[in-house]
């Protein structure tokens, strides 16, 4: 018998929905703008989502309820919700993550005034989207929270929507997002007319019939699947609106990065997976628009001096390692049944959640103490703060070494094994080879760009009267990333802990898998020291160690010893430095396609107004004005004219029908 958690999930998504909707209509009669009913409402979430995650954990097997919507037919389309092993984990990671965002908020908006309503509103509405996607029973339901999370993204981004460069980013991520969003419903669309349902079941147990396999329309639906999560997670060629997105409040890009938006494209890819195993071309393209993908963010996140900005690429190029662990791991699947590459990501997503939100949201303290800049966030005003802001500074130094990926931190567990996962599927895939070294490249970028911007903000003197002056954030803001370093710390170390039944991190998440992958392997939990000895005798997880401290090191020296001059490397690779601050020309190339699509479409729209809508209508009352005309030379005014017109009439309607129809045999 299901417990109570389980029976009523569907309240995890339904509490923080519905105190956005309280929030907007008595907002303004409630404390901070209703901050205290959403976290109270996440709270909820946060205890039915344990509670949840505890029963599944202990019982093992998939929950699912639905309730009959409409009927069409022959065709009965269900609503309901799923809690199996990815639903609950993820359920559980996104009202955490949204309830230390909303505790920060509380001292980060407090000066907002009216506006809190509206922000705690929309982040009610976009925190519900996003559980309401994870636990969706099929692909229809999912589609509709997912597209409340993209217009509660544009609602965001745009929160202070008199700033024009808000407006503009809000439109941009709106419309780019748009795309993908656009693609994942063709491919739903695609789904439902071959299996005749939405259900994720009931199309994971119909695509294992041999007939349903390796199809066109199979594969394209993957295709257009995926298509979608690249536009939710920003990836290649669909990034451009992350980086703009910055404009929203930190908080926000705390919440799209670290705990909601961008995360929904993997999951989708993880839900997908039963389908896309048997397509399994698919998962070389998720390998390489993930691969180059992670490696051509962190270019960018090189020459950036805007904090949020550079934490804005390395989400890019972080989701893109996510995105190169479940194709490389979908072919090691399909080859061996092993699920490495899929826990891998999934175990990323987890680690990547808590440093990124960990790193936003340290970013937002130290925006919070220069409110007063022009850009808040620029670090070459900064240096020195490590003194003025020691909790910020400490918390930031955590999360940046977790993403860098040095041990033991988590980052450095899940990337290492993603790595791994890259490298065993490059043993029959050349192309993952390829994509191995790119990861491996861009790991040595991610622990530069990162302590790049942590030595230029905490170390050395301040360089501005501001950072002179610089103070600590309240403690309502710091309890949050406080947190947050903590899981920073330690969640790598969750692959290490017993999972009830399951023995482990790796044999949970993979449970999934096993009833719907031919040839699966079923995985068995493993002592934490035959892990440990396996790991660091591999020369593998030597590389990865020594490209993150190589990247760590040239930092310190070109940033805190001096001893290698950024400027002086500047001029010397100044063309790549210059293309890297330019987005290497793609962002000019999409704005200037939008912009001659629009004047050119606006221009054949035009013609298509004038000559033929217009046409048609004016036509119309020419060919009226001229038939009139000629009828009117006809009205002589002689009466045998009148008779004779009469009498030629209805002698050819007497022919037609006595002699002409019948010949037709009319």
């Amino acid at each position: 018998m299901a417990s109570f958690f389980l029976e009523q999930a569907w309240l995890i998504p339904l509490l923080p929905i519905l105190a956005a909707l309280i929030i907007t209509f008595v907002g303004h009669k409630l404390p901070q703008g209703g901050a205290s009913l959403l976290i109270a409402a996440i709270v909820g979430s946060l205890a039915m989502s344990v509670g949840a995650f505890g029963q599944v954990v202990q019982g093992g097997e998939p929950f699912q309820r639905s309730w009959e919507w409409l009927s069409t037919g022959s065709h009965t389309i269900d609503m309901g919700f799923l809690v199996d092993n990815l639903s609950s984990f993820m359920a559980l990671l996104v009202s955490l993550l949204v309830l230390l965002i909303v505790i920060y908020s509380w001292g980060y908006m407090g000066e907002e005034g009216k506006g809190r309503r509206r922000y705690y509103a929309e982040v009610g509405l976009f925190a519900g989207g996003m559980l309401g996607t994870v636990l969706a029973d099929n692909f229809l339901l999912m589609f509709l929270f997912w597209e409340i999370m993209g217009l509660c993204s544009y609602l965001l981004i745009g929160y202070w929507f008199r700033r024009p460069s808000a407006a503009a980013a809000s439109l941009k991520a709106f419309l780019v997002t748009r795309v993908g969003d656009v693609m994942l419903l063709v491919g739903i669309v695609i789904l439902f007319v071959h299996f005749g349902t939405f259900d994720y079941r009931e199309i994971f147990e119909a695509v294992k019939d041999p007939a349903a396999q390796d199809t066109m329309p199979l594969l394209f639906a993957a295709l257009m699947i995926f298509g979608g999560a690249v536009g939710k997670s920003a990836q290649f060629p669909l990034h451009a609106w992350l980086p703009d997105a910055m404009e929203g409040p930190t908080t926000v890009s705390a919440l799209i990065h670290a705990a909601t938006m961008v995360k929904a494209g993997v999951f989708l890819v993880a839900r997908s997976f039963p389908v896309f195993v048997h397509t399994p071309d698919v998962f070389t393209v998720v390998a390489v628009i993930g691969g180059f993908t992670a490696f051509y963010a962190a270019t960018m996140a090189l020459v950036m001096y805007d904090i949020k900005r550079v934490l804005a690429y390395s989400t890019l190029s972080q989701l893109g390692y996510m995105f190169l662990g479940l194709g490389a791991g979908g072919l090691i699947l399909v080859k061996t049944g092993s699920p490495i590459g899929y826990v891998a990501a999934l175990f990323h997503l987890m680690n990547h959640a808590f440093f990124k939100a960990g790193l936003f949201l340290g970013a937002g303290s130290v925006g919070h103490a220069f409110h007063h800049a022009a850009n808040p966030y620029d670090f070459r005003q900064m240096g020195g703060l490590h003194r003025k802001m020691p909790v910020t500074s400490w918390v930031m130094l955590i999360c940046s070494v977790s993403i860098a990926g040095i041990p033991p931190l988590a980052g450095f567990w899940s990337k290492d094994e993603i790595l791994a996962a890259a490298n065993t599927a490059g043993g029959s895939e050349p192309i993952l080879m390829v994509l191995w070294g790119l990861a491996v490249l861009t790991a040595f970028m991610t622990a530069f760009y990162m302590f790049r911007m942590w030595f230029s903000t905490f170390a050395g003197e301040p360089r501005s009267e501001m950072a002179e002056h610089a103070h600590e954030s309240p403690k309502v803001m710091l309890w949050p990333i406080s947190i947050l370093a903590f899981f920073a710390l330690f969640s790598g170390l969750f692959f290490f802990v017993p999972f009830g039944g399951f023995g482990g991190f790796e044999p949970y998440m993979a449970h999934d898998l096993e009833s719907y992958t031919p040839g699966f392997i079923e995985v068995h939990a493993f002592h934490a020291s035959e892990f440990l000895v396996h790991l660091f005798t591999s020369p593998l997880t030597w590389l990865s160690i020594a490209v993150a401290a190589a990247g760590v090191a040239l930092a310190w020296a070109m940033y805190v010893k001096g001893s290698v001059s950024p400027e002086r490397m500047k001029t010397r690779f100044s063309a790549l430095h210059n293309g890297a601050t330019r987005r290497w020309y793609l962002n000019d190339l999409t704005v200037g396609t939008g912009r001659f699509v629009g004047v050119v479409g606006g221009a054949l729209s035009a013609l298509i107004d004038r000559y033929v809508i217009d046409g048609i209508v004016n036509g119309l009352a020419r060919g009226t004005t001229w038939a009139g005309g000629h009828m009117r030379t006809w009205q002589t005014g002689v009466v045998t004219t009148y008779a004779a017109t009469v009498i030629v009439s209805v002698s050819i309607v007497l022919i037609l029908l006595q002699y002409v129809f019948p010949f037709l045999g009319w």
